[in-house]
């Protein structure tokens, strides 16, 4: 091969090949849509609720604008406010953060498990009573089921009830696992998700939903998402949002959902020739016992002494793209620096957003692209 030649770059996330193999029942879904022209909450809304609530086995399902949202809905309709604490795993996307000071209550950050990267159920102990230290009411958590792995929901539940907290899942990464074979959805008070394409089961544009049990949450989420509203339109009960999904989205979702199971296993065995390959040479992600991951992400952990920026770029080389997931925690973050962490800090969050890295991950890694990714890691770990 001519040295000089530019390899072709293997997609990070590959949405094309997505849409190349859904190809004419995704035209034929928004075609249904374009005829009957309801573009909000009809009837293709209704259909993906029935079927995302039959699907995970809760008994509610709402659909909403984002994962975002989703968050921001539940803590609206429990009333969370000024001086309540939420507590967050700081191993993260900013929103699980961001959801709780938008309503004026104070997140306060937990430690994450050294490998599952998921809630530390000793630092969350501590965020409790550190909340409590500074004159806060603990009223809730929300564990993150990160890269698409649940955590350890039995052990959270534990502590929450222990505690008199409500848990609001953030399965943002993580719609379509399980824990101890259950889907998640079916834990805490509620569980919120999203749709952003490049999610295991993602729509063309934004989207997420809420799960719960709780048929009076249900009726109050459903009013939350449009603008608070009574049983008159022009007479609003409480607080709300514009936040609704779209029915383009719902209709693109409805076809995407028939696949998704698939593109599960297919995930699962990408990740299974990725750890065989390349266990010996970094730390591989770990899934815990009793606990199943759609694989958001499959990110390592570089040794010590290896320089991410180098690595990266060896990669970018070969045509391998990569991505830190996160290069900063969220309390390290500017705008959440203030806002107060469980005594005893974070140093295992702090590690890790030193030294992970994202591979490519995606149903439609074939094994001719794989190998390419795993000689590349080989060779940039060699250099």
């Amino acid at each position: 091969m001519n040295q000089h030649m530019q390899l072709e770059p293997i997609p990070f996330i590959d949405i094309s090949a997505q849409r190349r193999r859904l190809g004419k029942s995704i035209d034929d879904a928004v075609a249904r849509v374009l005829d009957h022209c309801q573009f909000i909450n009809e009837p293709e809304v209704t259909a993906l609720e029935k079927a995302l609530a039959d699907y995970s086995g809760a008994k509610h399902v709402v659909s909403c604008a984002s994962g975002t949202d989703a968050l921001l809905m539940v803590l609206m309709a429990k009333n969370v406010g000024p001086g309540d604490a939420v507590l967050c795993p700081t191993f993260t996307f900013c929103a699980t953060g961001e959801v709780v000071t938008l309503t004026g209550a104070t997140p306060v950050f937990v430690d994450v498990d050294e490998e599952t990267f998921n809630i530390d159920v000793d630092s969350l102990k501590r965020g409790i009573a550190t909340a409590r230290a500074r004159g806060l009411k603990p009223v809730a958590v929300i564990p993150v089921d990160l890269f698409g792995q649940s955590a350890d929901h039995d052990a959270i539940g534990a502590v929450a009830e222990a505690e008199g907290l409500f848990v609001l899942d953030d399965a943002a990464q993580g719609f379509g696992a399980t824990y101890k074979n259950r889907r998640l959805g079916t834990f805490g008070l509620a569980t919120g998700t999203s749709f952003f394409p490049a999610k295991p089961l993602g729509c063309f544009g934004d989207g997420g939903a809420i799960f719960t049990d709780d048929e009076e949450l249900a009726r109050t989420l459903r009013s939350i998402r449009v603008h608070g509203q009574g049983s008159d339109k022009y007479d609003n009960v409480r607080l709300g949002l514009t936040a609704r999904l779209d029915t383009m989205q719902a209709a693109i979702l409805l076809e995407k959902l028939k696949i998704f199971d698939d593109e599960i296993a297919a995930r699962n065995k990408v990740a299974e020739r990725y750890s065989r390959a390349l266990g010996n040479l970094v730390a591989v992600p770990r899934v815990a016992p009793g606990c199943t991951s759609v694989w958001a992400q499959y990110t390592i952990r570089l040794s010590e002494g290896i320089d991410r920026d180098a690595f990266a770029a060896a990669l970018k080389a070969q045509g391998v793209p990569t991505m830190i997931y996160y290069p900063k925690s969220v309390h390290q973050q500017t705008a959440y620096s203030h806002y107060p962490v469980a005594d005893g800090g974070l140093p295992v969050s702090e590690r890790l957003s030193k030294d992970v890295i994202a591979l490519p991950m995606h149903p439609y890694l074939d094994e001719a692209a794989q190998d390419r990714v795993i000689a590349a890691v080989r060779s940039a770990l060699s250099a």
